[in-house]
């Protein structure tokens, strides 16, 4: 092998060890957006504490990365043990990032119910919804693809 291969086999390696089963996030956004329909539908009062629950999750999933999310501790539980082993693992940061821009229209929409501005709430927890019914759908994280596209800007 060569020193590329080496290389190569080693970040591998690394992802497989701190990687992340793909099927997880998908788990975690298909809950995630069970609850904002619930922000979505439910009477103001309601609708702030599933908001702020779910914010909580996404600062969990932001800060100490989305497999300690409660969700993940699900997927972990109740999902892997019935399902065969991942094709491959992924690397967490993106998935992390994506619980960053989450957290950031949580929180917006939480300041909307404070201030009472319910249409920016609204909005702000319908582009959350947007984004995890895309990833728990059809597989595609918006945040991850900026992730990524600006990784790619950044690195240059």
């Amino acid at each position: 092998m060569s020193v590329t291969s080496n290389t190569a086999a080693a970040r591998v390696g690394a992802v497989r060890e701190s990687g992340i089963d793909p099927r997880g996030p998908r788990l975690s956004a298909a809950l995630t957006s069970v609850v904002l329909v619930g922000v979505l539908v439910a009477p103001s009062a309601v609708a702030v504490w599933l908001l702020a629950a779910q914010a909580a999750v996404f600062a969990v999933g932001t800060a100490r990365g989305i497999q300690h999310t409660p969700y993940a501790w699900l997927f972990r539980t109740l999902v892997r043990p019935m399902l065969a082993a991942p094709a491959h693992f992924e690397d967490p940061a993106p998935p992390r990032f994506a619980q960053a821009v989450g957290l950031g229209f949580a929180l917006v929409g939480l300041l909307g119910f404070a201030v009472g501005v319910l249409p920016v709430a609204l909005v702000a927890t319908g582009f959350a919804l947007a984004a995890a019914l895309l990833n728990a759908v059809f597989g595609f994280c918006l945040g991850c693809e900026i992730y990524l596209l600006l990784h790619r800007a950044t690195a240059r």
